[in-house]
Protein backbone atom coordinates (compact mmCIF):
# COMPACT_ATOMS: atom_id res chain seq x y z
CA UNK A 1 0.00 0.00 0.00
CA UNK A 2 1.63 3.44 -1.35
CA UNK A 3 2.69 5.25 1.98
CA UNK A 4 0.20 8.83 2.52
CA UNK A 5 1.91 12.19 1.89
CA UNK A 6 0.83 15.49 1.23
CA UNK A 7 -0.84 16.55 -1.66
CA UNK A 8 0.76 18.71 -3.82
CA UNK A 9 -0.60 20.41 -7.16
CA UNK A 10 1.85 20.81 -10.35
CA UNK A 11 -0.08 22.55 -12.77
CA UNK A 12 -3.25 19.56 -13.58
CA UNK A 13 -0.74 16.67 -11.81
CA UNK A 14 -0.74 16.35 -8.17
CA UNK A 15 1.62 14.32 -6.32
CA UNK A 16 1.29 12.66 -3.28
CA UNK A 17 -2.35 12.21 -1.00
CA UNK A 18 -3.88 9.08 -2.79
CA UNK A 19 -2.85 10.42 -6.33
CA UNK A 20 -1.16 7.91 -8.53
CA UNK A 21 2.46 8.13 -9.32
CA UNK A 22 2.93 10.06 -11.72
CA UNK A 23 5.71 10.11 -14.75
CA UNK A 24 8.53 12.80 -15.29
CA UNK A 25 11.09 13.73 -17.88
CA UNK A 26 13.52 16.05 -19.04
CA UNK A 27 13.81 17.66 -22.30
CA UNK A 28 17.55 17.46 -23.25
CA UNK A 29 17.27 20.07 -26.30
CA UNK A 30 18.95 23.87 -25.37
CA UNK A 31 16.06 25.58 -23.97
CA UNK A 32 16.08 28.37 -26.05
CA UNK A 33 15.95 26.33 -29.36
CA UNK A 34 12.15 26.89 -28.96
CA UNK A 35 11.65 25.05 -32.39
CA UNK A 36 13.37 21.91 -31.05
CA UNK A 37 12.14 22.21 -27.52
CA UNK A 38 8.42 22.31 -28.71
CA UNK A 39 9.14 19.09 -30.86
CA UNK A 40 10.71 17.22 -27.81
CA UNK A 41 8.00 18.28 -25.78
CA UNK A 42 5.33 17.34 -28.35
CA UNK A 43 6.90 13.80 -28.18
CA UNK A 44 7.04 13.11 -24.72
CA UNK A 45 3.05 14.26 -24.71
CA UNK A 46 2.86 11.34 -27.02
CA UNK A 47 4.97 8.43 -25.14
CA UNK A 48 2.87 9.75 -21.73
CA UNK A 49 4.76 12.08 -19.97
CA UNK A 50 2.78 13.98 -17.33
CA UNK A 51 5.57 16.29 -16.23
CA UNK A 52 7.69 17.88 -18.37
CA UNK A 53 10.75 20.10 -16.67
CA UNK A 54 13.58 21.70 -18.63
CA UNK A 55 16.86 23.52 -17.64
CA UNK A 56 16.58 27.10 -17.77
CA UNK A 57 20.12 28.07 -16.97
CA UNK A 58 20.22 31.41 -18.12
CA UNK A 59 18.08 34.61 -17.93
CA UNK A 60 17.74 34.32 -21.59
CA UNK A 61 15.80 30.92 -21.13
CA UNK A 62 13.26 32.52 -19.29
CA UNK A 63 11.85 34.61 -22.69
CA UNK A 64 12.36 31.21 -23.82
CA UNK A 65 10.38 29.05 -21.39
CA UNK A 66 7.67 32.03 -21.63
CA UNK A 67 7.12 31.34 -25.54
CA UNK A 68 7.25 27.66 -24.69
CA UNK A 69 4.63 28.53 -21.91
CA UNK A 70 2.31 29.95 -24.47
CA UNK A 71 2.57 26.71 -27.20
CA UNK A 72 1.79 24.58 -24.06
CA UNK A 73 -0.64 26.25 -21.57
CA UNK A 74 -2.13 23.44 -20.10
CA UNK A 75 1.25 20.77 -19.76
CA UNK A 76 2.98 20.78 -15.87
CA UNK A 77 6.39 21.88 -16.63
CA UNK A 78 8.83 22.43 -14.17
CA UNK A 79 12.11 24.51 -14.27
CA UNK A 80 15.50 23.14 -12.93
CA UNK A 81 17.00 26.35 -11.71
CA UNK A 82 21.06 26.13 -10.39
CA UNK A 83 23.30 29.11 -9.06
CA UNK A 84 20.93 32.56 -10.31
CA UNK A 85 17.86 32.97 -7.84
CA UNK A 86 16.85 35.78 -10.75
CA UNK A 87 15.78 32.57 -13.10
CA UNK A 88 14.09 31.22 -10.41
CA UNK A 89 11.90 34.58 -10.02
CA UNK A 90 11.52 34.89 -13.98
CA UNK A 91 10.18 31.02 -14.07
CA UNK A 92 7.74 31.85 -11.20
CA UNK A 93 6.67 34.93 -13.36
CA UNK A 94 6.24 33.32 -16.16
CA UNK A 95 4.22 30.95 -15.28
CA UNK A 96 5.84 27.38 -14.26
CA UNK A 97 3.91 25.00 -12.34
CA UNK A 98 6.70 24.27 -10.14
CA UNK A 99 10.82 24.95 -9.70
CA UNK A 100 13.96 22.61 -8.95
CA UNK A 101 16.02 24.05 -6.92
CA UNK A 102 19.33 23.75 -4.92
CA UNK A 103 19.68 25.79 -1.97
CA UNK A 104 23.06 24.81 -2.00
CA UNK A 105 24.57 26.13 -4.79
CA UNK A 106 22.87 29.52 -3.77
CA UNK A 107 24.17 31.26 -1.03
CA UNK A 108 22.57 33.97 0.14
CA UNK A 109 20.03 32.93 2.40
CA UNK A 110 18.06 36.19 1.36
CA UNK A 111 17.55 35.05 -2.33
CA UNK A 112 16.04 31.42 -1.39
CA UNK A 113 13.63 34.02 0.76
CA UNK A 114 13.00 36.05 -2.25
CA UNK A 115 12.15 32.39 -4.29
CA UNK A 116 10.30 31.00 -1.58
CA UNK A 117 7.87 34.01 -1.14
CA UNK A 118 7.35 34.41 -4.99
CA UNK A 119 6.36 30.80 -5.25
CA UNK A 120 4.36 30.69 -2.13
CA UNK A 121 2.27 33.59 -3.68
CA UNK A 122 1.80 31.81 -7.27
CA UNK A 123 0.91 28.67 -5.37
CA UNK A 124 4.10 27.22 -7.18
CA UNK A 125 5.55 23.80 -5.55
CA UNK A 126 9.56 23.76 -4.63
CA UNK A 127 11.23 20.75 -5.61
CA UNK A 128 14.61 20.43 -3.21
CA UNK A 129 16.95 17.33 -2.32
CA UNK A 130 20.68 15.74 -3.02
CA UNK A 131 22.10 13.34 -4.69
CA UNK A 132 25.76 11.25 -4.06
CA UNK A 133 27.14 14.70 -5.68
CA UNK A 134 25.83 17.27 -4.15
CA UNK A 135 26.11 15.87 -0.41
CA UNK A 136 26.39 19.14 2.49
CA UNK A 137 30.07 19.28 3.52
CA UNK A 138 28.64 19.38 6.93
CA UNK A 139 27.68 15.71 6.57
CA UNK A 140 30.34 14.41 4.99
CA UNK A 141 31.36 12.16 8.39
CA UNK A 142 28.56 10.68 8.39
CA UNK A 143 28.02 7.46 5.85
CA UNK A 144 26.56 8.26 2.84
CA UNK A 145 23.60 7.11 2.70
CA UNK A 146 22.22 9.28 6.17
CA UNK A 147 24.66 11.73 4.60
CA UNK A 148 22.29 12.08 1.62
CA UNK A 149 19.33 12.28 4.11
CA UNK A 150 20.21 14.96 6.00
CA UNK A 151 21.91 17.26 2.74
CA UNK A 152 18.12 17.25 1.45
CA UNK A 153 16.33 17.27 5.17
CA UNK A 154 18.60 20.39 5.11
CA UNK A 155 17.17 22.26 2.49
CA UNK A 156 13.69 21.36 3.53
CA UNK A 157 14.27 22.91 6.92
CA UNK A 158 15.49 26.37 5.29
CA UNK A 159 12.17 26.89 3.12
CA UNK A 160 10.06 26.25 5.94
CA UNK A 161 11.76 28.79 8.00
CA UNK A 162 10.96 31.29 5.31
CA UNK A 163 7.17 29.84 6.21
CA UNK A 164 7.41 27.92 2.98
CA UNK A 165 6.09 23.58 2.94
CA UNK A 166 4.61 23.30 -0.64
CA UNK A 167 7.81 20.82 -0.84
CA UNK A 168 8.54 17.96 -3.11
CA UNK A 169 12.35 16.10 -1.73
CA UNK A 170 14.52 13.98 -3.75
CA UNK A 171 17.61 11.81 -2.78
CA UNK A 172 19.16 10.11 -5.91
CA UNK A 173 22.39 8.58 -5.58
CA UNK A 174 24.23 6.62 -8.78
CA UNK A 175 24.40 3.22 -6.61
CA UNK A 176 21.07 1.09 -6.56
CA UNK A 177 21.20 0.23 -3.33
CA UNK A 178 22.11 3.47 -1.78
CA UNK A 179 19.01 5.39 -3.43
CA UNK A 180 16.76 2.50 -2.09
CA UNK A 181 17.99 3.07 1.38
CA UNK A 182 18.06 6.81 1.37
CA UNK A 183 14.63 6.98 0.25
CA UNK A 184 13.32 4.39 3.01
CA UNK A 185 14.94 6.88 5.35
CA UNK A 186 13.52 10.08 4.25
CA UNK A 187 9.96 8.33 3.83
CA UNK A 188 10.06 7.29 7.65
CA UNK A 189 11.54 11.35 8.54
CA UNK A 190 8.78 12.89 6.86
CA UNK A 191 5.71 13.06 4.39
CA UNK A 192 6.52 15.36 1.96
CA UNK A 193 6.07 13.89 -1.58
CA UNK A 194 9.29 11.77 -3.01
CA UNK A 195 10.43 12.39 -6.20
CA UNK A 196 12.33 8.84 -7.17
CA UNK A 197 14.88 8.46 -9.45
CA UNK A 198 18.80 6.83 -9.52
CA UNK A 199 20.97 9.35 -11.22
CA UNK A 200 23.64 9.52 -13.88
CA UNK A 201 22.20 5.81 -14.25
CA UNK A 202 24.02 5.51 -17.51
CA UNK A 203 22.71 4.66 -21.51
CA UNK A 204 19.70 2.99 -21.97
CA UNK A 205 19.88 -0.85 -21.04
CA UNK A 206 22.11 0.35 -17.95
CA UNK A 207 19.37 3.01 -16.83
CA UNK A 208 17.00 0.47 -17.03
CA UNK A 209 18.27 -1.71 -15.33
CA UNK A 210 19.73 0.02 -12.49
CA UNK A 211 16.24 2.32 -12.25
CA UNK A 212 13.95 -0.38 -12.38
CA UNK A 213 15.68 -2.32 -9.93
CA UNK A 214 15.46 0.62 -7.28
CA UNK A 215 12.41 2.36 -8.29
CA UNK A 216 10.52 -1.14 -8.13
CA UNK A 217 11.75 -1.84 -5.11
CA UNK A 218 10.52 1.61 -3.54
CA UNK A 219 6.99 1.61 -4.93
CA UNK A 220 6.79 -1.97 -3.89
CA UNK A 221 7.22 -0.78 -0.22
CA UNK A 222 4.95 2.06 -1.00
CA UNK A 223 7.56 4.72 -1.14
CA UNK A 224 7.18 7.02 -4.10
CA UNK A 225 4.76 9.55 -5.32
CA UNK A 226 6.69 10.52 -9.07
CA UNK A 227 9.21 9.10 -11.09
CA UNK A 228 11.73 9.71 -13.50
CA UNK A 229 14.35 7.17 -15.09
CA UNK A 230 17.59 8.93 -15.86
CA UNK A 231 18.81 8.05 -19.33
CA UNK A 232 22.10 9.23 -21.54
CA UNK A 233 19.66 9.42 -24.59
CA UNK A 234 16.36 10.10 -25.76
CA UNK A 235 13.95 11.43 -23.08
CA UNK A 236 11.04 9.57 -25.16
CA UNK A 237 12.54 6.30 -24.08
CA UNK A 238 12.40 7.86 -19.82
CA UNK A 239 8.66 7.86 -20.41
CA UNK A 240 8.26 4.88 -21.92
CA UNK A 241 10.81 3.11 -19.08
CA UNK A 242 8.34 4.65 -15.97
CA UNK A 243 4.94 4.07 -17.47
CA UNK A 244 6.17 0.22 -18.49
CA UNK A 245 7.68 -0.09 -14.71
CA UNK A 246 4.27 1.53 -13.32
CA UNK A 247 1.88 -0.76 -15.46
CA UNK A 248 4.14 -3.87 -14.80
CA UNK A 249 3.82 -2.96 -11.20
CA UNK A 250 0.01 -3.25 -11.11
CA UNK A 251 0.42 1.15 -10.54
CA UNK A 252 -1.55 2.11 -13.62
CA UNK A 253 -3.84 0.44 -16.02
CA UNK A 254 -2.67 -0.43 -19.73
CA UNK A 255 -2.22 -3.81 -21.90
CA UNK A 256 0.61 -6.28 -20.78
CA UNK A 257 1.94 -7.56 -23.57
CA UNK A 258 3.55 -11.10 -23.09
CA UNK A 259 5.86 -12.74 -25.61
CA UNK A 260 8.59 -15.47 -25.85
CA UNK A 261 11.75 -15.37 -25.71
CA UNK A 262 12.22 -17.46 -28.94
CA UNK A 263 13.83 -20.88 -29.61
CA UNK A 264 14.54 -22.88 -32.30
CA UNK A 265 10.70 -23.64 -32.82
CA UNK A 266 9.97 -20.17 -33.84
CA UNK A 267 8.46 -19.32 -37.21
CA UNK A 268 8.11 -15.52 -37.20
CA UNK A 269 10.55 -12.92 -36.85
CA UNK A 270 9.33 -11.86 -33.16
CA UNK A 271 10.78 -8.57 -33.11
CA UNK A 272 8.88 -7.08 -35.66
CA UNK A 273 5.63 -8.93 -34.62
CA UNK A 274 6.16 -7.25 -31.17
CA UNK A 275 7.02 -4.14 -32.13
CA UNK A 276 4.13 -3.81 -34.45
CA UNK A 277 1.61 -4.80 -31.65
CA UNK A 278 3.28 -2.53 -29.58
CA UNK A 279 2.20 0.22 -31.63
CA UNK A 280 -0.85 -0.86 -31.45
CA UNK A 281 -1.06 -0.79 -27.89
CA UNK A 282 0.35 2.42 -27.39
CA UNK A 283 -1.39 4.32 -24.72
CA UNK A 284 -4.55 2.11 -24.39
CA UNK A 285 -5.43 2.67 -20.63
CA UNK A 286 -7.83 -0.69 -20.79
CA UNK A 287 -6.79 -3.53 -18.47
CA UNK A 288 -6.02 -6.67 -21.14
CA UNK A 289 -3.45 -8.95 -21.76
CA UNK A 290 -1.88 -9.50 -25.21
CA UNK A 291 0.51 -12.06 -26.31
CA UNK A 292 2.27 -13.05 -29.34
CA UNK A 293 4.54 -16.50 -29.32
CA UNK A 294 6.74 -17.60 -31.62
CA UNK A 295 4.99 -20.85 -32.77
CA UNK A 296 1.94 -22.91 -31.97
CA UNK A 297 3.34 -25.70 -30.26
CA UNK A 298 3.75 -23.68 -26.99
CA UNK A 299 1.78 -20.73 -27.61
CA UNK A 300 -1.34 -21.48 -27.35
CA UNK A 301 -0.69 -23.14 -23.62
CA UNK A 302 1.88 -20.11 -22.62
CA UNK A 303 -0.95 -17.77 -23.78
CA UNK A 304 -4.21 -19.13 -22.78
CA UNK A 305 -4.85 -16.68 -20.24
CA UNK A 306 -4.43 -13.90 -23.02
CA UNK A 307 -7.83 -11.66 -23.97
CA UNK A 308 -5.78 -11.76 -27.63
CA UNK A 309 -3.03 -13.30 -29.06
CA UNK A 310 -0.73 -14.58 -31.99
CA UNK A 311 0.78 -17.58 -32.34
CA UNK A 312 3.62 -18.22 -35.43
CA UNK A 313 2.81 -20.42 -37.99
CA UNK A 314 5.61 -20.20 -41.48
CA UNK A 315 3.22 -18.85 -43.35
CA UNK A 316 1.97 -16.06 -40.65
CA UNK A 317 -0.23 -17.27 -37.39
CA UNK A 318 -2.85 -18.32 -35.92
CA UNK A 319 -5.09 -15.63 -33.40
CA UNK A 320 -6.73 -16.54 -30.45
CA UNK A 321 -8.80 -15.65 -28.04
CA UNK A 322 -8.43 -16.70 -24.16
CA UNK A 323 -6.98 -20.24 -25.75
CA UNK A 324 -9.24 -20.89 -28.27
CA UNK A 325 -8.09 -20.38 -32.12
CA UNK A 326 -9.93 -17.41 -33.79
CA UNK A 327 -8.10 -18.46 -37.03
CA UNK A 328 -5.25 -18.62 -39.49
CA UNK A 329 -3.86 -15.98 -41.86
CA UNK A 330 -1.00 -15.66 -43.75
CA UNK A 331 1.00 -12.24 -42.35
CA UNK A 332 -0.81 -9.78 -44.93
CA UNK A 333 -3.73 -10.72 -43.46
CA UNK A 334 -2.77 -11.44 -39.89
CA UNK A 335 -2.44 -8.04 -38.79
CA UNK A 336 -5.48 -6.24 -40.17
CA UNK A 337 -7.67 -9.19 -38.59
CA UNK A 338 -5.64 -8.81 -35.63
CA UNK A 339 -5.80 -5.28 -35.19
CA UNK A 340 -9.81 -5.04 -35.50
CA UNK A 341 -10.29 -7.58 -32.99
CA UNK A 342 -8.49 -5.63 -30.58
CA UNK A 343 -9.85 -2.41 -31.63
CA UNK A 344 -13.21 -4.25 -30.98
CA UNK A 345 -11.88 -5.61 -27.27
CA UNK A 346 -10.59 -2.08 -26.35
CA UNK A 347 -13.82 -0.53 -27.52
CA UNK A 348 -16.20 -3.13 -25.48
CA UNK A 349 -17.63 -2.27 -22.28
Amino acid sequence: MKKTTRSVSVGTVKMGGDSPVSIQSMTNTDTKDIEATSQQIKRLIGANCEVIRMALYDTECVGAFRELRKAFPDVPFVADIHFDYRIALGAIEAGVDKIRLNPGNIEEEWKIREVAMAAKAKGVPIRVGANSGSINKRFRNLERTPALVESALEQVRLLERHGFEDIVIAVKSSDVRETIEANRILSEKTDYPLHLGVTEAGPLRNSLIKTSAALGTLLLDGIGDTIRYSISGDPVEESMAARQLLLSLGLRKGIQLVSCPTCARTTINMEEYTSRVSEMIKGVEKPLTVAIMGCVVNGMGEGEHADLGIAGTKSGGVIFRNGEIVGKYDKEHLFEEFERLLKKLITDD
